[in-house]
């Protein structure tokens, strides 16, 4: 009977991992195209995908041979996340208001710089693969926790106006089973770095679903009672419009 080794599984999770994180990447696509539409950010928050950006910086760095060999799978799905995100705040900024645009510019300067320096550090003053990794690796923990967490102001948000219209179901779900493949991929082979922020992960993904499930009803409600007072606004409009036409008839005869 042929025996399949702890590194084949560890790999296959690495890829359903790097699978699971591209959709998670990709999840908020259509939120970006509702952005492009409307021509406005709307209520919608870059917190979320400035930390993800944040995120995926650390952990290339932390792939990196130098830093952590044979974290490729990790070195990947980063580098693809890197391009991903970055091009979703760039749109951010296109659509936000000129305050929340040089809100959002500062803060894209701030984490260049500061992922910068640190990779200048821990390459050139850091040496040997454990400490290499041990400094990459809590500032992953760190942020990549602030990740996972930063949903956190749209779940406020949701409990506030008792709706889920801005806290998308498939999003939650991606982060999800994200979180399930890449903490089962760092319990395999034991990587604490990447344990922790997944592990978490799982946690606050589980909590948007619990939301999702109890605020469901209410989203549709408003959004119901939304459309119609639209539409009674234009029934309105459209009946003002005739009286004043027909006034006007009145007046000329």
């Amino acid at each position: 009977m042929m025996r399949i080794s702890a590194d084949t599984i560890r790999t296959v999770f690495g890829i359903l991992g790097n699978g699971t994180a591209l959709v998670l990447f990709f999840s908020p696509a259509p939120t970006f195209r509702r952005i492009w539409k409307s021509g406005s950010v709307e209520q919608f928050h870059a917190t979320p995908y400035l930390a993800t950006l944040l995120n995926c910086m650390f952990w290339i760095l932390y792939g990196l041979p130098m830093v952590h060999p044979h974290s490729t799978l990790v070195l990947t799905i980063n580098g693809s996340g890197l391009v991903i995100e970055l091009t979703y705040v760039l749109i951010f900024l296109v659509y936000s208001e000129r305050n929340q645009r040089l809100r959002v510019l500062l803060v894209l300067i701030i984490e260049i710089l500061f992922v910068g320096a640190v990779a200048a550090v821990v390459l050139t003053i850091v040496h040997g693969y454990m400490r290499r990794s041990l400094v990459v690796g809590v500032l992953c923990v760190i942020f990549g926790t602030l990740m996972y967490a930063s949903p956190l102001s749209v779940m406020k948000q949701v409990i506030k106006t008792k709706s889920v219209e801005f806290m998308p179901l498939f999003l939650s779900l991606a982060s999800f089973f994200n979180g399930i493949c890449w903490t089962i991929y760092a319990l395999i082979r034991f990587d604490l770095f990447i344990t922790i922020p997944n592990g978490l992960g799982v946690a606050f993904a589980v909590g948007q679903l619990i939301l999702y499930m109890m605020y469901r009803g209410s989203t549709v409600q408003q959004m119901r009672e939304r459309k119609q007072k639209m539409e009674m606004g234009l029934v309105n409009t459209n009946g003002s419009l005739k009286d004043e036409l027909e006034n006007g008839i009145k007046i000329g005869n």
